[in-house]
């Protein structure tokens, strides 16, 4: 079975606009269900697919986050060209990474971040495409001796991005008091605990005289699509409802 890659959306509605970046090893899917439900709610909606996502591990592994970011600073000018003056910027886990580095460069009308870590190493990264590239394999539907061959010439591939990523998520930490945009920080209670940690970080640390911070009881990584996704959304909607448009 050959999969074609996930499509960018976008959702026209208002006269308001918000850049949706979705999580590392995974794609705009992700933000599909949020995205209709601002739609519904007057906010038009933009959700680039980050480069080599949703494809299979080999192929991601050629992109990094010098890629990543071009692809959210695409996605901002791709709002300003259709004449948005005024874009607020929601990301999730690395989308939020790059939606804090946003804020921290760009005049962003606010941010949302949510599950984003503030201190991951590559090592860890590394588990994270081995856990994508097996299943995304297993949905290709590739026999099992297949799989463990293709995943032992993996294991020999370069992961210098992945180091790459490391450090952008360090740099980012390092300069969060720049961003001085309104910003609502979210994380799953039922996630590994460093995201609530980092939460705290980025919360404690901006320059923002209005932002806010929550742990959701119910939600795991991904928060667009858990058991809070609608306490979520509306908390989010909420959050933007307040900025300064």
């Amino acid at each position: 079975m050959k999969f074609l890659p996930p499509k960018p959306f976008y959702y026209e509605s208002g006269e308001r606009a918000v850049l949706l970046l979705h999580s590392f090893t995974s794609n705009p899917n992700d933000m599909k269900k949020l995205g209709s439900y601002l739609q519904q709610n007057q906010y038009s909606c933009y959700a680039p697919t980050l480069s080599g996502h949703g494809l299979p591990a080999e192929e991601l592994l050629n992109y990094g986050p010098a890629d990543w970011w071009q692809d959210a600073l695409d996605g901002y000018q791709l709002l300003k060209d259709k004449g948005f003056e005024r874009i607020a910027v929601v990301g999730l886990s690395l989308g939020g990474v790059l939606a804090l580095k946003m804020g921290q460069e760009l005049k962003i009308n606010g941010v949302v971040t949510l599950s984003v870590p503030m201190d991951k190493e590559a090592a860890v990264l590394k588990k994270r495409i081995v856990y994508y590239a097996k299943r995304y394999k297993q949905i290709e539907g590739k026999e099992d001796q297949q799989i463990a061959s293709e995943m032992a010439e993996l294991d020999l591939l370069p992961f210098e991005s992945l180091t790459d990523f490391e450090q952008l998520i360090t740099r980012t930490r390092d300069h969060l008091a720049s961003v001085v945009s309104p910003v609502c920080v979210m994380y799953g209670e039922m996630d590994d605990s460093s995201y609530k940690t980092s939460a705290e970080t980025i919360f404690e640390s901006v320059a923002s005289d209005q932002k806010t911070i929550k742990g959701y009881a119910n939600s795991k990584h991904l928060m667009t699509l858990g058991k809070d996704m609608n306490a979520v959304n509306q908390d989010i909607l909420a959050f933007l409802n307040k900025l300064n448009w």
